[in-house]
């Protein structure tokens, strides 16, 4: 048996031992880290400091600039332009959203059927999510084709003439809501996940209280899918506001017809990379953070009137 005086001695020498391999293993940690740490600071954190103070100045690429203040922010107030560009993402977004959410659910549950080769069907419906945007948009400008698309020729074989989608002011931007709707397969697995995590139990208990389909997918399914809900809104309110691969591959970049689609993001790489005005740029990047961020943090505070969590 070691006397108590022998315990307290070796404790110390013990104990140090252990810090020395604790801090031997974070600096191997953070040796192995640091090609991504270094990373981040070079290619985020930097960029992302340096904008905020060329949003005050004049800089472009081919000259350093001056600093002038908020006269960008003051110039984008008085630009039609920038105030178009923000009614056309507007407009995508309030309509794409809800109809994203809508028939994500809806397909999710449709899939969360138990049948025999349901797994084939979505693999089928999240197939659309691998295709590029600029395949994409190429397939697309195809089937809306007004001379010989396939979707004015069945329109056409009904006795209806179709419009010029992707030419027509008034049908560009719902013809774009369209193309994306066809690749919310990503965020149906994620509704398909939420749905395997909803209890078979309170299914169960609802059939014995004699609660039908409507019943339960009211009362039961779309409060505990909920959670999921919240995600993807935000996810979709982010990916709205920064639409720009889509759009700029159909109208090569130039946002026709009449600006109909030239969105917030487009009009900011213009500005940037087409016209080198890289501090003008730099201070529509920074309204439309923080336009995403006040839309983010109103959703989170009302999450809790309509975001239902299972209690564990």
């Amino acid at each position: 048996m070691v006397p108590a005086k022998t315990k307290a001695a070796v404790r110390p020498g013990l104990q140090g031992t252990l810090v020395h391999r604790q801090t031997k293993s974070s600096y191997h940690g953070i040796l192995f880290a640091s090609p991504w740490l270094v990373g981040l600071l070079l290619f985020y954190a930097f960029p992302l400091v340096a904008s905020i103070y060329f949003s005050f100045t004049s800089y472009s690429i081919l000259q350093p600039g001056e600093f002038v203040g908020l006269q960008n922010y003051s110039d984008l107030m008085n630009d039609d332009l920038f105030w178009k560009s923000i009614y056309n993402t507007i407009y995508f977004t309030v309509f794409f959203v809800p109809l994203s959410i809508f028939f994500g659910v809806s397909l999710a549950m449709i899939l969360n059927i138990n049948v025999k080769g349901m797994a084939v069907y979505r693999t089928i419906f999240f197939l659309p999510t691998l295709v590029p945007h600029v395949a994409l948009a190429v397939l697309w400008m195809w089937l809306l084709n007004p001379g010989f698309g396939l979707v004015n020729g069945v329109l056409h074989a009904v006795g209806i003439d179709g419009p010029a989608w992707l030419g027509s002011e008034t049908w560009a931007k719902p013809s774009l809501i369209l193309m994306s709707l066809w690749g919310i397969g990503q965020a149906v697995v994620i509704y398909l996940a939420g749905l395997a995590d909803i209890p078979q139990d309170y299914y169960d208990a609802s059939e014995v209280d004699g609660a039908n389909w409507l019943q339960k997918t009211c009362k039961i399914t779309l409060p505990l899918l909920t959670p999921v809900i919240f995600f993807n809104l935000i996810m979709g309110i982010i990916g709205a506001f920064q639409q720009f691969t889509l759009p700029y591959a159909l109208t090569k970049g130039q946002g026709s017809p009449a600006n109909s689609m030239t969105f917030y993001v487009m009009y900011l790489y213009d500005n940037g990379f087409k016209f080198f005005k890289m501090g003008y740029a730099s201070a529509m990047a920074w309204l439309l953070f923080i336009v995403i961020m006040v839309l983010t943090l109103i959703i989170f505070a009302t999450s809790k009137r309509w975001v239902h969590y299972q209690e564990k």
